[in-house]
C-alpha cells in the first residue's frame, strides 16, 4: 500500500527539517498509546509527525479524520527508508521493538521506543552499540520520570529531606488490561523500576518475584522485590485483577516518610514528618524506642503532561547532541532486572543476583 494521502514525497526533502531546525517524526503504531505519541511530537514547535504506520486500516482512518494532512501506511519499510523523516517512534508490541529499532538506526535515524526497551538484554546492548556507532540518539519512552510528581520526589531525596532511605513500596493495580505477549511484571513494573533507577543513587543487588497466572497464559498478578546496598529495599505489586485502581509509592526515609497517589487530582504527593528512633538504655539489653510524628505538609507539584516534556526533551537531545537521561543504557537497567524476574517468577520465589 503507498503512502496516502497521495503527497510526492520527494518535495519534503530530509536536508530542508535540519536547515529549518525542524525533526521530521515517523510513528510506527498507532493503536493505544500512539494517538498520544502522534499528538505531542506534531505540536512541538520544533518537530513534526510526517507519516504514520499500521498494521489496521480503522487506525489509520481514525488518524486521517484527526490529522488529514498527515501521510499514512501499512508498511513501515516506507517509514524506516524514507530520506525526509529524522527520527521513528517506535509505539507497538515489544516483541516488535529490537528488529523495528535496529531497522531504523541502520537507516540513520534516532529511536523513540516504547517501554519495555527489548526483550531480552542482548537485544537492548545490540540497539545501543549500533546508536553510538553511527552518534544516533536511543530514548525509552518511561514517561513518569517527566511527571511532577518525581521530578519533586527526587528534588527531595537529592535535598537529604526524607534522609537515609529505607524503603520504596509501590502498588500498582487495576482491572486490565490483559496483554497477551507479556505477563503483568513487563507490562506494569517497568514503570516502578524506571522510577527506582532515576531516583535512587543504589542499585539493586538482587530480586525475587512471585506471582501467579489465572486466565490466559500468563502471569496476571505479581509481586517484585529488589534488594539494595545498606538494607534498603524495594517493594512492587502489580496486578490486572484488581476491582480497584491503585497508584500509590510510600518511600520511607529516616527523617521524614512520603506518600505518592498518583491518582489525587491537586495533593499528590505528602510528606510526613513521622519516624522512630531507637536508642540504648542504661541496661545492657534495653532498647528505648520513641516514635516522632509531627506536621504532614503537600508540597506544589507542576502539573504538565509529561509526554509534551518528554517529546519535547527528545528532539532537544537530538538538536543539541545530548544524551538523553532516559537513553538505552537506562532501558537496559530495566530489561535486565525484568528477565531476572522471569526467572525468579518461574522459579517460585528464587532469589536471584543482579
Amino acid at each position: 500500500m503507498a503512502i496516502s494521502p497521495s503527497v510526492d514525497h520527494s518535495t519534503i526533502k530530509h536536508d530542508q527539517g535540519k536547515d529549518s531546525g525542524v525533526i521530521q517524526i515517523g510513528v510506527i503504531g498507532y493503536g493505544y498509546w500512539g494517538p498520544n505519541i502522534v499528538r505531542n511530537f506534531h505540536g512541538q514547535e520544533q518537530s513534526r509527525v510526517v507519516a504514520v504506520c499500521d498494521k489496521s486500516a480503522s487506525a489509520l482512518k481514525r488518524l486521517r479524520h484527526a490529522y488529514p494532512q498527515m501521510s499514512t501506511t501499512d508498511d513501515c519499510d516506507e517509514l524506516l527508508k524514507a530520506t525526509d523523516i529524522d527520527a521513528i517512534a517506535i509505539v507497538t508490541p515489544v516483541w516488535t521493538h529490537f528488529e523495528l529499532a535496529k531497522a531504523a538506526l541502520e537507516n540513520g535515524k534516532h529511536v523513540f521506543v516504547e517501554k519495555p526497551f527489548t526483550c531480552t538484554a542482548d537485544q537492548a546492548e545490540q540497539l545501543i552499540e549500533i546508536a553510538d556507532r553511527k552518534n544516533l540518539k536511543i530514548m525509552v519512552d518511561h514517561t513518569f520520570l517527566f511527571t511532577g510528581a518525581v521530578q519533586q520526589m527526587r528534588k527531595l531525596i537529592e535535598t537529604g529531606t526524607l534522609g537515609e532511605l529505607y524503603y520504596y513500596d509501590s502498588t500498582r493495580v487495576n482491572l486490565g488490561l490483559f496483554q497477551h505477549d507479556v505477563n503483568v511484571l513487563w507490562d506494569l513494573a517497568p514503570h516502578d523500576l524506571s522510577i527506582m533507577d532515576y531516583l535512587l543513587k543504589k542499585k539493586p543487588e538482587a530480586i525475587v518475584a512471585t506471582g501467579e497466572r489465572h486466565l490466559n497464559g500468563v502471569a496476571d498478578i505479581a509481586f517484585l522485590t529488589l534488594y539494595y546496598p545498606n538494607n534498603m529495599i524495594g517493594h512492587i505489586n502489580v496486578n490486572w485483577l484488581s476491582p480497584v485502581k491503585v497508584r500509590t509509592t510510600l518511600i520511607g526515609g529516616e527523617k521524614k516518610m512520603l506518600v505518592w497517589n498518583d491518582l489525587e487530582a491537586d495533593e499528590k504527593i505528602k510528606i510526613y514528618d513521622k519516624g522512630v528512633q531507637m536508642t540504648t538504655g542504661e541496661g545492657v539489653y534495653e532498647l528505648l524506642v520513641s516514635y516522632r510524628s509531627g506536621d504532614m505538609w503537600a508540597p506544589r507539584v507542576e502539573q504538565v503532561e509529561a509526554l509534551k516534556v518528554e517529546a519535547a526533551y527528545f528532539v532537544d537531545c537530538i538538536r543539541n547532541n545530548k544524551a538523553p537521561f532516559n537513553d538505552g543504557v537506562a532501558g537496559l537497567r530495566v530489561v535486565r532486572i525484568l528477565e531476572a524476574a522471569d526467572r525468579s517468577l518461574q522459579e517460585k520465589g528464587k532469589i536471584f543476583q543482579l
